[in-house]
């Protein structure tokens, strides 16, 4: 019995780690980020972190990981579970989840934090890539169901346009949490669905 509880006391401990670095990268982003702060916030010891990872870029790697799997879920929720489940409905729930709601947004920010590693390390390049293909996907299949039942007329391939949008939100969405005044989220999102509008020639979103 003891053997079989110990996998999973490693697995809640490396969790509460990966939980506790991403708040760490948050609160003092990744030039600050130090082994002592990861370690006060999971109430454990330096030792411990170095314990479960060595290599700190392994546990920023992890964190990495969780926000883009998390984020990419509460995306797919908002598609799956729009109130209005028209394709038109849908669009608009997904156009209203992919920008950040204020400029601290602690989801986005530290997804664009995270970011900045790709240029050094193939991993986090990889997950960047990753998460921008799968809201590539998110968009063409909501463009794809609306051009196919009626309700959209594209103004170009829906994977395109798919491509288009997901650019956008990133571009507006680093405006927004680089607090620039000129940019909040509300008329970001207010450009982002006049766009949408104009490619799928839907006035409904």
């Amino acid at each position: 019995m003891g053997k079989a509880g110990r996998p999973r006391n490693q697995t809640a401990r490396r969790q509460a780690l990966v939980s506790a670095a991403g708040q760490a990268i948050a609160e003092r982003g990744l030039e600050g980020l130090r082994i002592k702060d990861i370690a006060d916030a999971a109430g454990v010891s330096q030792g411990s972190v170095l314990y479960y990872y060595p290599e700190l870029d392994d546990l920023v790697l992890e964190v990495h990981r969780g926000a883009v799997e998390s984020y990419l879920a509460s995306r797919q929720r908002a598609y799956d579970e729009a109130p209005d489940g028209t394709a038109a409905g849908r669009l608009r729930a997904l156009l209203h989840s992919g920008l950040p709601r204020m400029t601290d947004d602690p989801v986005h920010g530290l997804l664009y934090e995270l970011h900045r590693r790709a240029g050094r390390s193939p991993g986090h390049a990889e997950l960047m890539t990753s998460l921008f293909a799968r809201e590539v996907g998110l968009y063409t299949t909501a463009l794809e169901v609306g051009a196919a039942t009626g309700g959209f007329t594209l103004a170009a391939p829906a994977h395109d346009l798919a491509h288009g949008l997901v650019a956008l939100e990133d571009g507006y969405g680093l405006h927004i949490v680089s607090h620039n005044a000129a940019l909040r989220p509300d008329r970001a999102l207010d450009l982002l669905v006049a766009h949408a509008r104009a490619v799928t020639g839907c006035p409904d979103l």
